[in-house]
C-alpha cells in the first residue's frame, strides 16, 4: 500500500468516527493500552480554561526550556499546519513524524474508532514518549473531565479562566463550566487557578482530592504598572516570591503570573533576569499579535488577534483601552455561528470606529448579514464584505500610518490573514529580487 501523506491522513481521521465531537475517554484509554502508551513524559503539565490556554502553555514552556529541560508540547487548534499542534523544544513535529505516529494508531486501534481530536492527541503522546523528554505541557481541548489530554494524570493542573463558551458540551453556566474543567485534578496533586472568582464546584473538587490549591488574588497575584508589572506568589514551602519589576508583555500577563506560579512549584532555578528575558520572548501567532503591513506604499499597522467569546472580548478590550492608536482603530470581523456575537461585540464598541465584517470560509460561519444586523443596531458603523480578505483589504484602503487594524473574532478569521500577509510578504521579496 503507499503511504499516506500528512494531509490523507488528516482526511482519512476526518471520517473515522461517526461524529467530530464525542466527549469521553473510554475509547482513548482502550487503544492507550492496547499500544503500551504510557505517560508521555516524567512530568506532566495540563491546562485548561475558557481562554488563556495557548499563551499559558508558551509561558510555561519557555520557562522550562530556559533551564535546559526538554519539553513536548500539545495544543490545538492550529492556525496554518497541523504540525503547529505538536511541538518538542519548540519544533514543530514533522510530516513524517506526524504520519508515522496516526499509522502506528490506526494499526494498534484494532476496532475502536476514535474521533480526528482522539487521533491526534494519542499521536502527540506517541511522539513525546519516543522522544524521552523531561515534561510535557498539554492544552486541553474541550472541557477538561472527557477531554483526550485527560487520560494523562497531571502533576500540576492549570486553570486559566472560566466563563460560558462551548454551552452544548459544557453546559450554560460558570458552575458547570467549572465542573467539567475541574475533572484535570487529581489527588494530593497541586491545582492552580488564574480566576479571580472561581465557582463553588472547583473548589469542591479541591477539597474532595485534597489538593494543593494556589488561586490568583489569594496565592499568587499581580499589579499592572504603567511601565512594568509586580508578581508575587508562594513556593511549595510557603514561602513568599515576588518579582518586581517584570517588563510589559505583549501577550496577557494574567497569563504569565499563572505560569510563573507552576514554574514556581517545580523547584527549579530562580534567576529573576533569565525569567523576565524569557518571559518576554515568548509570543504566540494571533494573540494580540502586531504586524506592520506595507500597502499601496502606506506602512499599515494590524493587530490579529484569535478571541471569539465574550470573556476573550472584554480582556480584548481592556488592553486596547491602554494603547489608543492616534488615529482610529478599523475593525474586521468575523464570528462561527454558535458563538455569542452580541456578547462579543458590545464589549469592543468604545474601541473600534468603524467594522468591515465577512463570513469565514467554513460552513460554520455566521452569515455577514447578521453580524451587520447586530452592529447596526447597537449604532456601530458597519459594511458587509464577501470575505476576510476583502474586508481586511478595505480597511487597508482606508487606512492610514496613524491607525490600527483589528482582525479578530475566530482562528478561522486569523488564518485568512496570516496567509495573506504570507503571499504579500513572498510577492514583495519577488519585486525586491526583480526590482
Amino acid at each position: 500500500m503507499t503511504q499516506r501523506t500528512l494531509g490523507e491522513w488528516l482526511a482519512y481521521l476526518e471520517q473515522l468516527h461517526p461524529s467530530a465531537i464525542d466527549m469521553g475517554l473510554e475509547r482513548s484509554q482502550q487503544v492507550a493500552a492496547r499500544l503500551g502508551l504510557g505517560r508521555p513524559a516524567p512530568r506532566v503539565i495540563t491546562v485548561t480554561g475558557t481562554n488563556g490556554k495557548g499563551s499559558t502553555c508558551a509561558f510555561v514552556a519557555a520557562l522550562l526550556q530556559a533551564q535546559g529541560l526538554s519539553v513536548g508540547v500539545y495544543s490545538s487548534p492550529h492556525l496554518l499546519r497541523y504540525n503547529e499542534r505538536v511541538q518538542i523544544n519548540g519544533v514543530q513535529a514533522t510530516d513524517a513524524q506526524l504520519c508515522e505516529a496516526f499509522a502506528a494508531l490506526d494499526a494498534g486501534r484494532g476496532d475502536i474508532s476514535l474521533t480526528y481530536f482522539e487521533m491526534g492527541t494519542l499521536a502527540a503522546f506517541w511522539l513525546f514518549e519516543r522522544a524521552q523528554l523531561d515534561v510535557v505541557v498539554l492544552e486541553v481541548g474541550l472541557g477538561g473531565r472527557l477531554d483526550t489530554v485527560n487520560v494523562v494524570d497531571a502533576d500540576l493542573a492549570l486553570v486559566t479562566s472560566i466563563g460560558v463558551d462551548h454551552a452544548d458540551y459544557l453546559g450554560n453556566t460558570r458552575e458547570s463550566v467549572a465542573f467539567e474543567k475541574a475533572g484535570i485534578f487529581r489527588q494530593g496533586k497541586p491545582a492552580l487557578c488564574g480566576d479571580l472568582d472561581p465557582p463553588q464546584p472547583l473548589l469542591d473538587k479541591v477539597r474532595a482530592l485534597d489538593c494543593p490549591f494556589y488561586l490568583r488574588g489569594r496565592d499568587f497575584n499581580l499589579e499592572i504598572g504603567d511601565q512594568y508589572w509586580h508578581w508575587q506568589g508562594h513556593d511549595a514551602r510557603g514561602q513568599v516570591v515576588t518579582l518586581p519589576e517584570l517588563p510589559l508583555l505583549n501577550l496577557p500577563m494574567e497569563n504569565a503570573a499563572l505560569a510563573l506560579q507552576a514554574y514556581l512549584l517545580l523547584d527549579l532555578p530562580w534567576h529573576a533576569e533569565q525569567i523576565a528575558a524569557t518571559l518576554l520572548a515568548t509570543r504566540i501567532t494571533g494573540r494580540l499579535d502586531r504586524r506592520v503591513v506595507e500597502w499601496q506604499g502606506k506602512r499599515l499597522n494590524v493587530l490579529l488577534d484569535v478571541g471569539h467569546n465574550p470573556h476573550a472580548a472584554e480582556y480584548l478590550a481592556r488592553r486596547l483601552a491602554r494603547t489608543p492608536p492616534i488615529g482610529r482603530r478599523l475593525a474586521v470581523f468575523g464570528l462561527l455561528a454558535d458563538k455569542d456575537l452580541e456578547g462579543v461585540i458590545a464589549p469592543l464598541l468604545g474601541s473600534v470606529q468603524a467594522w468591515a465584517v465577512a463570513p469565514l470560509d467554513t460552513p460554520r460561519s455566521r452569515p455577514a448579514s447578521e453580524l451587520a444586523a447586530a452592529l447596526q443596531n447597537l449604532g456601530a458603523p458597519v459594511t458587509s464584505y464577501a470575505s476576510v480578505i476583502a474586508a481586511l483589504e478595505a480597511q487597508c484602503a482606508v487606512a492610514t500610518a496613524e491607525d490600527e487594524i483589528l482582525l479578530f473574532g475566530s482562528f478561522y478569521c486569523v488564518a485568512e490573514a496570516l496567509e495573506w500577509l504570507a503571499r504579500r510578504s513572498t510577492e514583495e521579496a519577488a519585486h525586491g529580487i526583480t526590482g
